[in-house]
Formats: C-alpha cells, sequence, structure tokens
C-alpha cells in the first residue's frame, strides 16, 4: 500500500456499525448496534452468553446477512466485497471447525496455503510453541484447549491488520490466558486492532483499552473498563459511634442496604451521586467511613439485573 493510502486509512475506523439488527424468526438478536473501533485499539465486547456478540462479530464477517443497518470494515462494505475483509482479518469464531485426521502443523499449513502462503512458518511455529502445542498431534485427538490454541494460533499467524476473536481464551488455563494477553498486547503494539468478545469481566479488565457492553442487542455502555468501576455505583462501610437505627439512611433514593453487621455497621450501596447520603450521615455518630468501588464484574451484573432477566439474542 503506497505510503499516502496509509495515511488515509489511518483515520477510517477499522470497525464502523450504524444501526445494525438482526433476527433469528421471532428473536430480535440485535436492535440497533452502533459502535466504532479505532485502529490500533483493543476493544472488549462484553456481554453474557445471548446478548449478541457472535452475531455482531458474523456479521462483520459477512458470515451472516443482518437485516438492516450500515457496516464498514477497514473501509469496506463486508456485503460488497467479504474476501477483502477477510484476507486482513484474524477471526477466532466461538465454535471453531478442524479437520480431526490432519496433525495441527498440517491443519495450519493448509490455512495458510487457502491464504495464499502469507505467513511466515518460523513466526507461526513461535506462536504454537508460546501456547504449548505440539505440531505434531492429530487434531482429533487434542482437549478443548488445544484445538483453542490452533484456533488462536490460525488467526494470529498472519499478521493481520485487524483480530476479529470471539471468547479467545474459552477453555484455556489461567497461565495460558495469560500468554494470550501477551500476544494481543503485542499485535496491537504492531499495528494491529483487536476486536475481540467475552463474558469474562477480568479478561475485559486485564487487555481491553475500552469496553463496549451489549445488553439484549443493544450497546449499553462504552467507556476505559476502570471509568466503567467509577461510574454509576459505589458501595459504602459505615460503622457506627453507638447502636443506631439505619432505616432513614436505607429510606434514601438510591440508596439500598445489602449488608448489616449487628447494630453498628451497614454497607450501603449507592446509585448516582453520592451528595444525599454524606449528608444524611450528618445526623449519625459514624465513626468510620469506607468507599468500595465494585468491580467490573459487579458493574456488569447490575447493568444484566433486569428483574433477573436475562437476553434473548444470541
Amino acid at each position: 500500500m503506497p505510503p499516502v493510502e496509509r495515511e488515509r486509512m489511518k483515520d477510517i475506523p477499522a470497525i464502523a456499525i450504524e444501526g445494525l439488527t438482526k433476527r433469528y424468526g421471532p428473536v430480535e438478536a440485535l436492535r440497533g448496534v452502533n459502535l466504532q473501533v479505532k485502529r490500533g485499539e483493543i476493544l472488549g465486547f462484553l456481554g453474557p452468553n445471548g446478548a449478541g456478540k457472535t452475531t455482531t462479530i458474523r456479521c462483520l464477517l459477512d458470515l451472516i446477512r443482518p437485516r438492516s443497518g450500515r457496516i464498514r470494515v477497514l473501509g469496506i462494505d463486508p456485503a460488497k466485497d467479504p474476501v477483502a475483509i477477510r484476507s486482513r482479518t484474524g477471526y477466532l469464531p466461538g465454535e471453531l471447525s478442524l479437520e480431526g485426521n490432519l496433525t495441527v502443523e498440517q491443519m495450519l499449513r493448509y490455512l495458510n496455503e487457502l491464504r495464499g502462503r502469507r505467513s511466515d512458518w518460523g513466526y507461526t511455529r513461535r506462536l504454537a510453541g508460546r501456547l504449548e502445542l505440539d505440531l505434531a498431534v492429530p487434531i482429533k485427538n487434542l482437549s478443548k484447549g488445544n484445538k483453542q490454541k490452533v484456533g488462536l494460533v490460525q488467526a494470529l499467524m498472519h499478521r493481520p491488520e485487524l483480530l476479529l476473536l470471539d471468547e479467545p481464551t474459552s477453555g484455556l488455563d489461567p497461565l495460558m490466558q495469560q500468554e494470550v494477553y501477551r500476544l494481543l498486547r503485542e499485535a496491537r503494539e504492531g499495528g494491529a486492532t483487536v476486536f475481540f468478545s467475552s463474558h469474562v469481566i477480568s479478561e475485559v479488565e486485564a487487555i481491553a483499552g475500552r469496553v463496549a457492553i451489549i445488553r439484549k442487542g443493544v450497546i449499553v455502555e462504552e467507556a476505559e473498563p476502570g471509568r466503567l468501576v467509577d461510574m454509576s455505583i459505589r458501595r459504602y462501610r459505615v460503622r457506627f459511634c453507638e447502636p443506631v437505627d439505619p432505616g432513614p439512611l436505607a429510606a434514601l433514593e438510591g440508596v439500598t442496604p445489602v449488608g448489616q453487621a449487628g447494630d453498628r455497621e451497614i454497607t450501603l450501596q449507592v446509585e448516582g451521586e453520592v451528595d444525599r447520603l454524606i449528608k444524611a450521615l450528618a445526623a449519625f455518630p459514624v465513626s468510620d467511613l469506607q468507599s468500595e468501588h465494585l468491580s467490573l464484574e459487579e458493574l456488569f451484573f447490575a447493568y444484566y439485573s433486569d428483574n433477573g432477566e436475562k437476553g434473548e439474542s444470541r
């Protein structure tokens, strides 16, 4: 690509989605997804199983067609030129299909042939080594975790511009998950954009520079992982000098008791501004006040509580 063209492409988002909808019969899998992913960032696409993560990724690659909306991947309309997108993308599907009778090496060499021999085999071997993947073992003899490693190697081995990864660490032990995180950071440092879906909160906290939360087929929040923790929900553990009736505190708007230790200590969850709680505490003999930031996991479940209901999307 000429330098002028490369410079122009920097200003084009790696992924741009507007008003994306998709139905599976009566089920609305996507209900108007809007999202942009900048070049060179790692974005975690967070949601529970069934929120619409896989459906979104498959639309990006034109593996399925949306009902409506606009998609551009690397500046290209997937419906018009899916081959161009796939040639520049490393894709790890949630359900990876591999030829069981081939060895790992034969499978990877076959995929490399399909890509026009774009992969450096030495680099492919190094990837396999870092993931402790034996290239000589037949696919049919691999565990679920080792099959996942094959999927990761095939997505990374041609050093693509864009990585689309659906639950990339599924089936991997914690040590191997950390190695995958290192590989994805290295890919970003090499200029790649990483878009990965997950329902594992710690995974998003560990690697993503930005997170998009999808709920029932709609993006409900976009932010840095750390900022989400600070946004709207906090917990406060209050200790009193003497026994008190905490009823007036629990009755405050946006304040919910979530724990109590006798009549001298209470834990309160506060949504939104804490000013009303602080002012109310002035009337009590407070000996100690501790703020507890919710983890991203707790915040995530707050988004999806909805009276215990889960999304029906795929």
